[in-house]
C-alpha cells in the first residue's frame, strides 16, 4: 500500500493502545464516544446527496455509507459490553461490513436516520460505560478472529473507531472544496 492511500485510510493513524490503560484514559475515551454524534452531525450538515455519495478515498465507501456504518458497527460493540457484562467470556459474533455496506437501506435511508440512531445509541452506551465498576472493566469476550478482547481496550478502540471516520468524512469534504 502506497504511503498515500495509507494516509487516506487511516488519517488519524490506526489504533495502537497504551501499554498501561487507566481509568483517566477510559474516561478520555468516553468523552470521545459522547461527542462523536454531534460532531458527526455538524460535519455533514448541509452536504448534498452528490456530496454524500463521494469516496472518501478512491476504492473507499462514500460519506454516506461511512454515516450508515458509525452506527451499526458501534450497536455491534455496544451489544458485545452487553455480553461481556452478563455472560462469562461469550464468544461474540463478527459481521461483514463490508457487505452491510453494500446492503440497499445504505443507499436508499436518509443519513439522518443513522445520526439520530447514533444520537440514541451513544447515550444509552455512554451510560453504561459511566456506569462499570473497576471489577467490570476486568471483563472480556472472545472475539472469532482476535482472540480474548477486554473491556477497557475496546472502549479506545471505538473511540479511535469515531475520530478515524470522522476524518474520513472531514478530508473528503475538504478534498471536495468544502470546509471539513
Amino acid at each position: 500500500m502506497t504511503e498515500e492511500l495509507e494516509t487516506l485510510r487511516y488519517p488519524i493513524g490506526r489504533f495502537e493502545p497504551p501499554s498501561r490503560i487507566d481509568q483517566d484514559q477510559i474516561e478520555r475515551w468516553i468523552g470521545e464516544i459522547e461527542v462523536l454524534p454531534a460532531k458527526l452531525r455538524r460535519a455533514v450538515m448541509g452536504l448534498t446527496d452528490t456530496q454524500l455519495d463521494t469516496p472518501y478515498r478512491p476504492g473507499g465507501w462514500t460519506i454516506r455509507q461511512v454515516i450508515h456504518h458509525l452506527p451499526d458497527s458501534h450497536m455491534n460493540s455496544f451489544m458485545r459490553f452487553k455480553w461481556a457484562l452478563t455472560e462469562d467470556r461469550p464468544t461474540i459474533k463478527p459481521y461483514f461490513e463490508d457487505r452491510w455496506a453494500e446492503l440497499p437501506d445504505y443507499s436508499v435511508t436518509p443519513v439522518a436516520a443513522s445520526l439520530d440512531l447514533l444520537d440514541g445509541l451513544h447515550r444509552r452506551w455512554v451510560a453504561l460505560l459511566r456506569s462499570l465498576a473497576e471489577r467490570d472493566l476486568e471483563r472480556t469476550f472472545i472475539h472469532p478472529e482476535s482472540g480474548l478482547v477486554n473491556l477497557p481496550e475496546t472502549i479506545g478502540s471505538y473511540a479511535w473507531h469515531g475520530r478515524h471516520h470522522l476524518a474520513h468524512i472531514r478530508q473528503a469534504i475538504r478534498r471536495e472544496g468544502g470546509n471539513g
